[in-house]
């Protein structure tokens, strides 16, 4: 059975893979992504909308949060107009390194795809080394049958949360920056806080001041030091509403860790469920 390639892929690498007949590239620019896309974009790359393509966002985000995962068969057919296949390699980018190519690199993964990347530095490295660029909409010219029957990483719920915080052996963790898990700032959601005991581990931890990922080995060191002691499979991670949070994921497979949890609900869904919730470290 084949294993999983690198979670992440520079802008050399891809310039070099650009010909190949299997690759799709993704734009998963947020928000105002398709406005973005269609300025100007990696010639070639198709796009997806995080609300539509990657979420099933419902009208109350007390149910689910504010970006619930589809169904898979939704998720399929989504694949399928970008012409996607099984074996098809995906990489994905966006413009705020990696925060949204994350959320479709963690399904895809969840699903058992094993040749999906997140382009390293996203669509600012490949601007920097010339890779070529387009603008208007572009479609897949082939489409195709993608097969899978569910998500197979683990998935938390509220009930998870609870049961979480009240064991020993086990962590919440929350990837927003300090200020939002503080309450000192709230821009979306409309309580400000964080889950009573979740611990903040902001994902732009995971970056470099290039806004590229930290080498393997900072990441793991990073992170086990955040962990402190708990097996990362013993984790569940957790941001607004399950978007960020995966980026944090990935930064964990980069370092080779076990995958944790991913609370989709996040904060979104929590703080409107009136669950204990705080506002201090």
């Amino acid at each position: 059975m084949s294993t999983p390639i690198h979670p992440i892929i520079s802008a050399e690498e891809l310039k070099k893979l650009r010909a190949a007949k299997d690759l799709v590239v993704v734009d998963a620019s947020y928000p105002k992504g398709l406005d973005t896309y269609t300025q100007e974009h990696i010639s070639g790359a198709l796009f997806v909308d995080l609300d539509t393509d990657l979420a099933d966002i419902k009208s109350d985000f007390a149910l689910g949060g504010r970006h619930p995962l589809p169904k898979v068969e939704d998720f399929i057919k989504v694949l399928n107009n970008l012409g996607i296949n099984n074996e098809t390699h995906v990489v994905i980018y966006d413009r705020i390194s990696g925060a949204f190519a994350s959320r479709m690199w963690w399904m895809l993964r969840s699903m058992g795809h094993k040749k999906v990347q997140v382009l390293d530095g996203g669509f600012a490295a490949a601007k920097a080394l010339g890779l070529p660029m387009a603008s208007g909409v572009e479609k897949a010219s082939l489409k195709a049958s993608y097969s899978a029957t569910s998500w197979n990483w683990g998935v938390s719920e509220m009930t998870d949360i609870e049961n979480a915080l009240s064991s020993s052996g086990q962590k919440v963790f929350d990837v927003r920056g300090p200020a939002r898990y503080r309450g000192e700032v709230e821009p979306i959601d409309t309580i400000a806080g964080h889950i009573a005991g979740a611990i903040n581990a902001p994902f732009a931890d995971n970056l470099t001041d290039k806004g590229t990922f930290k080498s393997p080995e900072i990441l793991k060191a990073l992170f086990e030091k955040v962990l402190d002691g708990v097996d990362s499979c013993n984790t569940i991670f957790h941001c607004g509403s399950g978007v960020t949070a995966c980026h944090s994921i990935l930064a964990m497979d980069i370092a080779g860790m076990e995958i944790p949890s991913l609370y989709v609900g996040s904060w979104s869904e929590w703080s409107r469920n009136n669950k204990p919730m705080a506002t201090h470290e």
